[in-house]
């Protein structure tokens, strides 16, 4: 037997595993690095973070990653090298990590590593008859693997797109194991760049799970947070979106756009939600003179509303009362004040964070793939029924070291 098909087997028999779990989002941040150890598989999956660290992209790799990103003519070329490049980056970071928790790398059993996406087209946006839904990840996971000396799993959402989904959102899979309670009907609300969010019923029934993006979170406001103000790189506590107004007549050009009638699941990215599209929507009302801070209101308050209206859709398909669902926040916007204000107005439950389930928020992106590869390799079978949007499959592809 090759070793390194022996390595994979004995993690899979063991009680606890060591997996990092990696995540860099729309949002260009940095990269989410987390150590877990995860027990058992499956509606039996029990995990703990044990370190916990991002690391920022510099202005260097967040231009770099610009130019490919969402764009629909490239540099093919610098695509190529990209995906190499971002690769051998976050293994760079693992590393580095790994020497400041003076952690050996023989002693990590999976890296799980979502990659950098540059492009997610599902079918209804690229409109192509002939295609197929697209998504595509680079940070390729054989140099990960070569680089670190560690097993990595990568490039989830190819599976799920291979079974018939989106690529998109694959929380839902984490969401379930994890954070399921028998009696508690939960909203796992994720915002980001993108929003999304996974029903779990109180019945713990995987077939009645749900999950979809809503739309933008973050994305729109940092990109104008930016625009009007090149030092900052997001509006901080909403300072900026606090002292402007809601421009109502922009907002109702906004939520006009035929996504947010789209039939729910439902993803998107920063392919739709853009500078262009705001532009497009300020052109259309006369409002290119619209000031930074009612911008910015108008902007946060689109996606209040279309986060709440998106959860008041699918709640109200369940037949239960809004009043009985809980809503777990994690993502970058749950530190705008301003936005998640506007939700508990518009949304009249129980507000908690991802932390009150031991989980912290920020690193919960990460650990839920870090989740998905002890899935592939230690887990078994689930059903999440048909036609949803969350093919019952195991996802990422494995890189040996050598």
């Amino acid at each position: 037997m090759n070793k390194n098909i022996s390595s994979l087997y004995k993690i899979a028999q063991k009680e606890t595993r060591k997996i990092i779990g990696l995540m860099s989002g729309t949002s260009l941040d940095g990269l989410d690095i987390a150590l877990c150890a995860i027990s058992g598989a499956g509606e039996n999956t029990a995990v703990k973070i044990l370190e916990f660290e991002t690391i920022n992209y510099t202005e260097d790799i967040k231009t770099e990653i610009r130019k490919v990103f969402a764009q629909k003519t490239i540099d093919f070329q610098h695509l190529g090298l990209l995906n190499e490049w971002i690769g051998l980056l976050h293994a760079g970071m693992v590393n580095d990590c790994l020497k400041k928790w003076n952690i050996p790398a023989h002693e990590v059993d999976l890296i799980a590593s979502h990659g950098q996406t540059v492009l997610h087209a599902p079918k209804f946006l690229h409109q192509q008859e002939k295609f197929p839904n697209a998504t595509l990840q680079i940070g390729d996971g054989d140099h990960i693997a070569v680089k670190t000396g560690i097993i990595t799993l990568s490039d989830f959402r190819q599976k799920h797109v291979a079974a018939g989904g989106e690529g998109a959102p694959l929380a839902v899979y984490g969401d379930y194991l994890l954070f399921s309670k028998k009696g508690e009907n939960r909203i796992m609300l994720n915002m980001g760049g993108i929003a999304n969010f996974t029903y779990l019923p109180a019945s713990l029934n995987a077939e009645e799970v749900f999950v979809t993006d809503t739309g933008t979170a973050n994305t729109l406001i940092d990109i104008f947070t930016k625009q009007y103000f090149p030092e900052k790189s997001y509006d901080k506590d909403a300072e900026i979106a606090q002292s402007g107004t809601v421009n109502q007549t922009l907002l109702s050009e906004l939520k006009n756009d035929a996504f947010f009638r789209k039939s729910f699941p439902k993803t998107i990215g920063q392919e739709l939600f853009n500078k262009g599209f705001v532009d497009s929507a300020l052109s259309k009302t006369n409002l290119e003179n619209i000031s930074a801070p009612d911008l910015l209101a108008t902007l946060t308050r689109l996606s209040a509303e279309t986060i709440a209206e998106a959860i008041q859709f699918v709640v109200k398909n369940t037949g239960a009362p809004i009043t009985d669902f809980k809503v777990y926040i994690s993502g970058g916007g749950t530190n705008n004040p301003l936005l998640v204000k506007w939700l508990k107005e518009l949304l009249p439950c129980e507000f908690q964070k991802s932390d009150d389930l031991g989980i912290l928020s920020d690193a919960k992106e990460a650990v839920l793939f870090a989740v998905l590869a002890n899935e592939t390799v230690a887990g078994g079978d689930y059903n999440f029924g048909t036609n949803k949007g969350i093919p019952s499959v195991t996802m990422g592809k494995i890189s040996f070291p050598n």
